[in-house]
């Protein structure tokens, strides 16, 4: 029962939030009178879902797919240079700064390079995504990786272990909390460098991602399918957030269970 509670405390006040705020939108462009492609109300960005909901939900499933692709090179490679820059403090302050490009330049600067690199299409926005997403991973993989108790680590070298075994067997573990964090932060990112990529990609075909619905119907000011579109976003966002999140409950357990 008390699992029950907490639960219902944790998803209820949220659902309530979107109900209050959804009914005041729709209160409010009725009684402003305001035009459907200036603001369109719920009922009408409602009525796009379900009257388009075929092509949108495989333009959903397609930016997911990129997104969720994105993510996974970001994870691993942000875990990867991570580790291999926590190993040598010089090799950390020669590459280290060089990754902050990830951060510092914007994706909009960088997205029509990847286009000339990788064309127009699916590469360059799961490429876009990447970009977006692994600073994060770096960044606290490398911070958890150097919070590593002292002691252990003099202890570890007593023993005799190899670099692979300190990794393994203590750092890694000890920087899970710190990864775990990076992963949730690339995680909302991800969807955001795939849909600017599908904005820069400018690809379609018979079924276009969402970042290409949100463009053609900006352009025809069909604005209750841009909501639709952005609504649907931010569903891949939250979903591949709640998936990394369960999955790092289970791993933060696994290593907190361990001896």
């Amino acid at each position: 029962m008390s699992r029950a509670r907490t639960i219902v405390s944790l998803v209820l006040p949220p659902l309530a939030t979107v109900l209050i705020v959804i009914l005041a939108w729709e209160g409010a462009v009725s009684f402003f009178s305001v035009p459907g492609y200036l603001l369109p109300p719920p009922s009408r960005v409602a009525a796009a879902l379900w009257s388009d909901r075929v092509d949108l939900l495989w333009s959903t499933a397609r930016t997911a797919g990129a997104t969720a692709a994105g993510f996974a090179i970001a994870a691993t490679l942000g875990v990867t240079i991570g580790s291999t820059l926590s190993f040598s403090l010089l090799l950390e302050r020669g590459i280290y700064p060089l990754t902050l490009l990830f951060q510092m330049v914007p994706l909009v600067a960088i997205a029509p390079l990847l286009v000339i690199w990788l064309g127009n299409g699916p590469n360059t926005v799961i490429a876009a995504s990447a970009v977006v997403a692994i600073f994060p991973v770096i960044a606290n993989t490398v911070g958890g990786l150097r919070s590593t108790d002292p002691l252990l680590e003099e202890l570890f070298a007593i023993s005799g272990a190899t670099r692979w075994q300190r990794w393994t067997r203590l750092g890694l573990p000890s920087a899970v909390p710190s990864i775990v964090t990076g992963l949730r932060i690339a995680a909302g990112l991800a969807t955001i460098g795939a849909i600017v990529g599908e904005f820069v990609a400018g690809f379609g075909g018979d079924v276009a991602p969402l970042g290409i619905v949100i463009t053609a119907s900006l352009r025809e000011f069909r604005t209750e399918k841009v909501f639709a579109a952005v609504a649907l976003a931010s569903l891949v966002g939250f979903a591949l957030f709640g998936v990394v999140s369960a999955l790092s409950t289970l791993l933060l357990r696994r290593y907190d269970a361990s001896p």
